[in-house]
């Protein structure tokens, strides 16, 4: 009996210590909930996404229509207009705008039914390097959870992101273990559309 006492004594002494640690270490998880998207987020209109336009009381003006791979879109009486680079109210105001020299006081309403011009490359040290074709706005830490994470070779602080701007291209350097470790969640950045992800 005393034997047996000695080593329970023996194993709570060893084991309580090791039981408290491991409920009290904590791995940090990322989050993609805590990006607030800023008013100049708008979705932009790009190629290939489908837009219902209706013209109220006027069902022969009003369809379902896919921007062309020019940008533009064709509509009746109006003709083209220019639609991608433009968000949802601009090209309704637009279309009003030319839809009042043929009717009176236009009420016009510009719904997206299908984001299929938002794409984005990823290439280098992920486990599913591609095209993604997205359906909203995505951060940086979503893009490479859609990758399928990282290789075991990733640099993971020396990521680049290639984006044209202005027709130039521009290199946006992330460290991705300051965004996990919470030093500087602000390089989860929101990704435009042709946006290039290259992981070292």
């Amino acid at each position: 009996m005393r034997r047996g006492g000695l080593l329970c004594h023996f194993l709570l002494f060893i084991c309580l210590p090791i039981f408290f640690l491991s409920c009290t270490t904590t791995t940090p998880v990322p989050s993609t909930t805590t990006v607030d998207l800023p008013e100049s987020s708008e979705y932009i209109l790009g190629s290939e996404d489908v837009l219902e336009v209706l013209v109220w009381k006027e069902a022969d003006l009003s369809k379902v229509i896919t921007i062309r791979p020019d940008g533009k879109i064709s509509l009746p009486v109006v003709g083209d207009l220019q639609a991608a680079g433009l968000s949802a109210e601009q090209l309704r105001e637009n279309i009003r705008q030319a839809l009042t020299d043929y009717v009176d006081e236009p009420t016009v309403t510009v719904t997206v039914q299908q984001i299929n011009s938002l794409k984005i490359f990823i290439q280098g040290e992920v486990n599913q390097p591609g095209v993604y074709d997205l359906k909203s706005n995505f951060t940086l830490l979503q893009a490479v959870s859609l990758a399928g994470g990282f290789t075991e070779w990733a640099k993971k602080d020396r990521i680049s992101i290639f984006r044209k701007d202005a027709e130039k291209m521009v290199t946006i350097r992330v460290n991705y273990d300051k965004i996990i470790s919470g030093e500087d969640p602000g390089q989860n950045i929101l990704l435009k559309r042709g946006d290039t992800i290259v992981v070292p």
